[in-house]
């Protein structure tokens, strides 16, 4: 018997990840293409469509083995600016 999570396929999802620390767009790449928004308060935004659960714990590692502190995580919609209490520089 299938459970509910099971049942349903993965959906892409576009996230806003907050990282303590500094990232420039040179790490765009490392980080699968998702925008890298610095904050004028040191902190960096990751931001873009992850694919999957999958891809999105494989991203939460590089974070990581990165050694960058996690803030926070939130999944968006594409409409929605859940940024608005973040400056950026």
């Amino acid at each position: 018997m299938m459970t509910n999570h099971q049942q349903r396929a993965p959906e892409a999802m576009i996230y806003q990840i907050c990282l303590r620390g500094q990232l420039d767009q040179s790490w765009a790449e490392w980080f699968a293409g998702l925008e890298i928004v610095a904050l004028a308060n040191g902190d960096t935004l990751l931001i873009g469509l992850i694919a999957d659960q999958a891809a999105l714990y494989g991203l939460i590692k590089k974070i990581r083995d990165l050694g960058m502190p996690l803030i926070s995580l939130l999944p968006i919609s594409s409409t929605s600016n859940k940024c608005t209490s973040h400056e950026q520089a």
